[in-house]
């Protein structure tokens, strides 16, 4: 089992930055990747960043260069670094770990972009 709590959101004015922690707990070893999505009430769920275990790293064109997705290997903590945020960066933001063809998620972190 994988546990997963994501913390860090809150409310920051446009042009600011937040860095989103994903701390997971349980059976570590096995974790494929960590994907960060963002929800909007009412709207699809959106793919945000990727960071496997190999280092690899992806992101949606709509955060590229902007925000940076790293692991913290002995605190068994991903992060998602979050500058020049703006308004439409608002949403619930996820963790969720892809470990031998499951997928386990966060309880989601609310970002919100505002001035």
């Amino acid at each position: 089992q994988v546990q997963l709590v994501e913390s860090g959101g809150g409310l920051v004015q446009p042009g600011g930055s937040l860095t989103l922690s994903c701390a997971a707990s349980g059976t570590i070893v096995g974790i494929n990747a960590m994907n960060w999505y963002r929800q909007v009430q009412g709207k699809q769920r959106e793919f945000v960043a990727m960071l496997s275990n190999d280092g690899t790293t992806f992101y949606a064109d709509s955060v590229k260069g902007r925000f940076t997705t790293t692991r913290d290997d002995d605190a068994n903590t991903w992060y998602l670094e979050m500058n020049s945020l703006k308004t439409e960066d608002t949403a619930v933001y996820y963790c969720t770990a892809d470990r031998r063809g499951r997928n386990y998620w966060g309880q989601g972190t609310q970002v919100t972009v505002s001035s």
